[in-house]
């Protein structure tokens, strides 16, 4: 009989956790537990994986419900956490939302199953703001500039590295994704020049991890989709207009938010992908993917070329 290891993702039904389930099912090898929110939203999206996952609707900042999952696993891969622009308007539900929610997770992994291995998605938001556009895990983070969200993944990332014996941090940078129906953040500086992974990538390389487990235990790195995926935050916004049109989301950036997405080129990130081998996407292939996909919004891509010209 073959006895399939049990993993725990939290945040499933996210931009990088449906990619996540979706490379884990690949793989045909693993009991998957999904936990996230209860929403409508969130069963319109794993309700399609019912048959061959565990689903656990569960708030895990304030309830038990996905704690036996959790004593049960290998794994658990935690994604789950409040993100920017939302982050960084208020201090209270980001330390709530986010960093309760992670040491939640710690508490029962540390108590219950000190064995599990928990791979944790912080933010390369951590650094604050750098002189050099180049940054690697072992600079200093800036911890006088750092925004709501920075500091709550940099404490969140202490409390594993103090309670834990089997963790690994991975460190996303700005994930591509589609913002007509993800949490995308339009919120980096125009001018700034940096690197960035896209959803199907960073999914794969949650995915591929387990297998290289023992590889990356106890160590922190920069996720990021190298030098094919370097870009600036003008040319980023003007690719997302063209391609996907003017959605409230970014119109809700624009107004309410200021530009205080901090981020870099990241000199070491090439060490994770000579471990995993997860690079399959650039820029240009997620935007080509963009493209074929992009029939269904012609109205706002009009407008969103219109308003893109104007504010040049």
């Amino acid at each position: 009989m073959i006895y399939l290891k049990n993993i725990v993702v939290t945040g499933a039904a996210g931009t990088i956790g449906k990619k996540v389930i979706k490379y884990l099912l690949m793989e045909g090898k693993y009991n998957i537990t999904a936990v996230d929110l209860k929403t409508r939203h969130n069963r319109h999206i794993l309700n399609k994986y019912r048959k061959r996952i565990n689903i656990i609707y569960s708030d895990i900042t304030n309830d038990t419900k996905f704690e036996d999952a959790v004593r049960e696993s290998a794994y658990v891969i935690h994604l789950a956490g409040v993100m920017p622009p939302l982050a960084d308007l208020n201090e209270n539900l980001s330390y709530g939302g986010d960093y309760k929610g992670t040491e939640n997770i710690v508490r029962v992994i540390d108590f219950f199953n000190p064995d599990c291995h928990l791979l944790y998605a912080s933010s390369t938001c951590v650094y604050g703001m750098q002189k050099s556009d180049e940054v690697s895990v072992s600079t200093k983070p800036d911890e006088e500039s750092l925004t709501i969200y920075g500091k709550v993944k940099l404490d969140s990332e202490k409390i594993i590295k103090e309670k834990l014996k089997n963790y690994s941090i991975y460190r996303l940078p700005v994930v591509l994704c589609n913002p007509v129906e993800e949490n995308y953040m339009f919120s980096y500086k125009a001018n700034s020049k940096f690197e960035v992974v896209s959803d199907e990538d960073a999914g794969y390389m949650f995915a591929r991890a387990i297998d290289k487990i023992d590889s990356l235990n106890k160590k922190t790195f920069n996720v990021g989709g190298g030098d094919a995926c370097i870009t600036t935050g003008s040319n980023l916004n003007n690719e997302m207009l063209k391609n996907y049109g003017l959605t409230s989301k970014y119109l809700k950036t624009k107004i309410f938010i200021d530009k205080n997405f901090y981020s870099y080129i990241y000199k070491d990130s090439n060490k994770l992908d000579e471990i995993l081998s997860f690079r399959n996407d650039s820029i240009a292939s997620y935007f080509l993917r963009a493209k074929r996909k992009g029939k269904s919004y012609a109205i706002r891509k009009i407008f969103g070329r219109i308003f893109y010209r104007n504010k040049k």
